[in-house]
């Protein structure tokens, strides 16, 4: 499946600098082939733990321990998986590459069992901030799609000191408890379907009973043209055994409604992040032309990024997980937006 590039903005600069194992990877390769199975790392070897803030955080590392750092942050629901063929791309290039877990998921695990297990967007940025913190990283390029997406989007709103660039899927995705409580045009709240099942009991029941096969039904939803294996779809749902991965999804959803409480702590931010704060952070966005999940127009978030900026849609069936679907794409955006 091809992944040609449209340019909305400008040219995507230095697609001929990466050479990554003998294997050429300019704007040729990038734009006339996926990274194939048969080419595709399978797992990312062993991985570490370390203990930030009020998680002990599984993650994955790639490249020299002195390179520049990436911080790649999956989305929901889906893992570190998502980005397995982009950080050997990365790594080769020079940069010290980290994808964690986020709470809920994979080798992640909450410190105390007092803890709340709380989903809220802001809690999840600070998760993220720790983790640089632990690891000694006092600036990183920061890229996510999903939930990965709105988190590296506050971090770059919040603390813009330790995001040296962004790469966003979906462009900008800071709410609020105010914005969402705006009802949408019907044809709109039929695309958030799981949120209002997620508002029930049952639907918190339904989620916990069959937590993998709704994982596979928001995989093709999502990204309808992406023909993804039983076993590349096995690798990421092991990530939903953590036993807190259901709450941490229900009280995500049910607090963008404003069914759920936040925390105190982290109400201060949640006060700036309702101010839909410009991201002056040097940014590159991406999309996929065939991505099935809600998301706005590009258009729409052009505006929210003051400082150098650049958009990208990508063609040829590329969905919502944009990063597995497209690796050598979304790594090169990387590369790119490090050269703002």
């Amino acid at each position: 499946m091809p992944e040609a590039i449209d340019h909305q903005r400008r040219r995507f600069f230095g697609l001929a600098a990466l050479s990554v194992a003998a294997v050429d990877l300019g704007a040729a390769t990038i734009a006339n082939a996926q990274w194939s199975a048969a080419k595709a790392d399978t797992t990312f070897g062993a991985l570490k733990q370390v203990r930030a803030g009020v998680l002990d955080i599984g993650y994955a590392e790639a490249g020299p321990a002195d390179g520049p750092a990436v911080l790649l942050v999956h989305g929901w629901p889906y893992d570190i998986h998502s980005f397995v063929d982009v950080a050997p791309i990365l790594a080769a290039a020079g940069h010290r590459v980290i994808v964690p877990y986020l709470r809920g998921y994979g080798s992640t695990r909450f410190l105390s069992e007092e803890t709340p297990r709380n989903g809220q967007q802001s809690a999840l940025a600070v998760d993220m901030i720790a983790l640089m913190d632990a690891l000694g990283i006092d600036k990183a390029i920061v890229a996510g799609y999903d939930w990965g997406a709105r988190t590296v989007n506050i971090m770059a709103a919040l603390w813009p000191e330790r995001c040296r660039a962004m790469v966003s899927v979906s462009g900008y995705l800071i709410g609020s408890q105010a914005v969402n409580a705006r009802p949408l045009a019907p044809a709109a709240e039929l695309s958030w379907w799981y949120q209002f099942y997620f508002a029930t009991e049952r639907g918190r029941r339904g989620y916990a009973a069959n937590t993998r096969d709704f994982a596979r039904l928001i995989w093709r939803t999502a990204s309808p043209t992406w023909n993804f294996d039983e076993a590349t779809f096995a690798r990421s749902a092991a990530a939903f055994d953590n036993p807190d991965h259901v709450a941490i999804t229900i009280h995500n959803y049910r607090w963008r409604l404003g069914l759920a409480e936040g925390e105190a702590q982290y109400d201060a931010y949640e006060r700036r992040l309702a101010q839909a704060p410009a991201i002056a952070v040097p940014t590159m966005t991406l999309e996929g032309d065939a991505n099935g999940a809600p998301h706005p127009d590009p258009a729409a978030y052009a505006g929210k990024f003051t400082g150098k900026y650049e958009h990208c849609t990508l063609s040829g069936g590329i969905g919502h997980n944009l990063p597995q679907e497209a690796p050598r794409a979304f790594a090169q955006a990387v590369l790119d937006v490090a050269r703002f």
